[in-house]
């Protein structure tokens, strides 16, 4: 990688890290031959295709992966269309540069205009090797935390508070084993758009007036943006690859791995900045769009670095594991006894007008949810609302609870306290509708990431909620999804940090006949390492 301040040993595809955007046509059949060159198993996973079980590229599930010297050929049809992408799906060699866009055009027109588009795929860049990170975090999960609560702080939370209220902060942040400045697991990144930093200043064209689609992708491995270009508004028309109903915003937060499409119209001769703000507030992303080459906007200045709150510990308060609790008598709540409830007298609820005051998508009182700049709109899951009503939207038959789960001082992290090594397959039947709950027991984000087939994302609009292949569960928060289950074979389903699936947060999802029998499967045999799977 050729940064501004010198060069970096990188993973490449073809030579290139991103790796080739691919662009394809919807019903088009593809075949894709990967040559591995490395000196380890290696496997790309094309993240958020409708495909075959065993093209899925997830080694120990899907295949075995692709062995140092062989050639793999993946062999799909695309019967989907929109912004999407790939990566490694092996140890953590997405962490160090294979990931990549892959755009499929649509056979019919879409729904709305645009004269010119730009993919926009943003990372997280860290010369430490991932592997290392991992051992750091595993000795000590605040490792890369630098914002630790200082003899200052005190002082200036008694002036504001008192002092009783400060130092009963303290006495539970402590208890929890806690800082309230750890939002993110790991600092230190280089954050890029499409591979340059933020002096390299990626820059892309556009003449006043023009309508303009950027595609938007986070194919971080840690790193959550809120996305704003000051003096644009944005017109969102796609997540996650699926068509919307417009809604205009003025900031987005978008998940590790997720995907969002917008167009924005700049009537100025002047350049604007693309900023991406980590979470965090500890760095950002940064690119221009200008009339012309050379040009630069007004970089925003960082905001105040957030702070987490006991509203986001929410249920972790009680169920987080911060050093010796066992989880693993929660192994598997299956409320299948809810089969009969008819969840369909709630398609026109708007459970939006329910959520309290503040952002509906995290917890009243949180310190990280994403503030609006300037009295801006800032995009709520609630606003999503699929542009055509789903096929076949009915009732769940049964509910499927997993709780978000981990261990701080051991930096494990799994679903009902199981890690995946110890793990069972979650089974489904195929054609049957299984809702998903996940309960965060965390203070994490965790973005939720299924494999071969869509997620419904609960959110009130009936066969209107929106189709997602990744949702973001905010600490101490509940979130459901609803899965029509109609791809057969064994699937992955895993949080999309890339330190946290590597760490236990995974499972295997085995899609069975509807009369119990099973197909000849690829692996029904011992799960294979997490480390293996450690990419997505």
């Amino acid at each position: 990688m050729r940064f501004s301040d010198g060069v970096r040993p990188a993973l490449t595809v073809n030579g290139q890290s991103p790796a080739p955007e691919l662009r394809f046509q919807e019903g088009e059949e593809v075949e894709i031959a990967v040559t591995n060159k490395l000196d380890r198993m290696t496997a790309l996973h094309w993240h958020g295709i409708i495909l075959p079980y065993t093209q899925d590229g997830v080694p120990g599930i899907s295949f075995p992966g692709i062995q140092p010297g062989e050639t793999f050929t993946y062999r799909f049809t695309l019967n989907q269309s929109g912004t999407y992408w790939y990566h490694a799906h092996a140890d953590f060699q997405e962490q160090e540069g294979i990931y990549g866009p892959l755009i499929i055009e649509p056979k019919k027109r879409e729904p709305y205009r645009y004269d010119r588009e730009y993919t926009v795929l943003l990372f997280d860049w860290q010369d430490e090797k991932p592997e290392r990170t991992l051992a750091n975090l595993k000795k000590q999960a605040d490792y890369y935390n630098d914002q630790q609560p200082t003899l200052g702080d005190l002082f200036r939370d008694a002036k504001r508070d008192g002092w009783g209220a400060a130092l009963k902060d303290r006495w539970d942040w402590g208890n929890m084993r806690m800082a309230k400045t750890d939002i993110a697991d790991v600092s230190g990144f280089r954050f890029l758009v499409n591979g340059r930093d933020t002096e390299q200043n990626w820059t892309a064209l556009f003449k006043p007036d023009e309508r303009v689609r950027l595609r938007i992708i986070n194919g971080s491995g840690m790193s959550y943006f809120d996305l704003r270009i000051p003096g644009l508004a944005m017109t969102v028309v796609q997540a996650d690859g699926n068509d919307v109903q417009p809604v205009v915003v003025d900031q987005l937060r978008i998940a590790v791995a997720e995907t969002y499409d917008v167009i924005v119209q700049p009537r100025e001769d002047k350049a604007y900045t693309l900023f991406a703000e980590s979470m965090d507030r500890r760095g950002y992303a940064r690119a221009t769009l200008a009339p012309r080459p050379g040009m630069q906007g007004e970089v925003p200045a960082l905001r105040e670095p957030r702070l987490l709150t006991m509203a986001d510990m929410g249920m972790a308060h009680a169920g987080m594991d911060h050093g010796g609790m066992d989880h693993s008598d929660m192994a598997g709540m299956d409320h299948s006894q809810m089969a009969g409830m008819d969840h369909s007298q709630m398609a026109g609820m708007d459970h939006s007008a329910m959520a309290p005051a503040g952002n509906p998508d995290y917890a009243a009182g949180s310190g990280i949810a994403p503030e609006p700049v300037d009295g801006g709109r800032v995009l709520v899951y609630g606003d999503l609302k699929a542009m055509r009503p789903a096929a076949g939207y009915r009732a769940p038959d049964r509910t499927i609870e997993l709780q978000l789960t981990g261990n701080m001082e051991r930096y494990f992290w799994s679903f009902n306290g199981v890690k995946y090594s110890e793990a069972e397959p979650i089974r489904l039947k195929y054609g049957e509708r299984v809702r998903f709950r996940f309960v965060n027991q965390t203070m994490m984000n965790h973005p939720m990431h299924l494999h071969g087939m869509w997620m419904q994302l609960d959110k009130g609009s009936g066969q209107f909620n929106p189709l997602k292949h990744v949702v973001n569960v905010a600490p101490g928060q509940t979130l459901e999804v609803d899965v029509p289950v109609d791809a057969m074979g064994e699937w992955a389903f895993h949080c999309h940090l890339i330190y946290h699936m590597g760490s236990g947060m995974f499972r295997k999802i085995v899609v069975e006949a509807a009369d119990g029998s099973t197909q000849p499967f690829y692996s029904e045999q011992p799960a294979a390492k997490e480390s293996e799977h450690a990419h997505h």
